[in-house]
């Protein structure tokens, strides 16, 4: 058994796309929009076969997202090494995004930072 893909509700959907696109080599379909429901989506694939869905809908909820509310908290995506780690996040940072912990070897071993990106979520980079 394997987890088929993750969904993400967004406000932004073409900058929820754009960010996985350039931070994380995503590739994207194209839009899917059901204009009698307002639902839109796009599927996104990473080189190691996994997806993520990223989604809008007219009718959404969009509650204060804390760093430790209940429910998923973070998508955590592994670069490869740890210099990818240092430079994505430096430049996550450059770019306006807010890092809250990291780069760093974590006290269970793993080595690597978390980001507040899109819309409040968390993004964990990882070896």
């Amino acid at each position: 058994m394997k987890i088929e893909h993750v969904a993400l509700y967004v406000n932004d959907i073409e900058a929820g796309r754009e960010f996985f696109m350039k931070y994380f080599n995503a590739k994207s379909n194209e839009i899917y929009h059901n204009k009698k429901t307002g639902f839109r989506s796009y599927f996104l694939s990473f080189d190691d076969g996994s997806r993520l869905e990223v989604m809008n809908h007219v009718d959404m909820q969009d509650d204060e997202k804390g760093l430790r509310r209940t429910g998923f908290i973070h998508l955590a995506f592994s670069v490869g090494s740890k210099e990818l780690v240092d430079s994505l996040t430096a430049q996550l940072k450059e770019d306006g995004y807010e890092v809250i912990s990291g780069p760093r070897t974590t006290g269970d071993g793993y080595y690597e930072s978390c980001v507040v990106a899109i819309e409040g979520n968390q993004i964990e980079i990882t070896v």
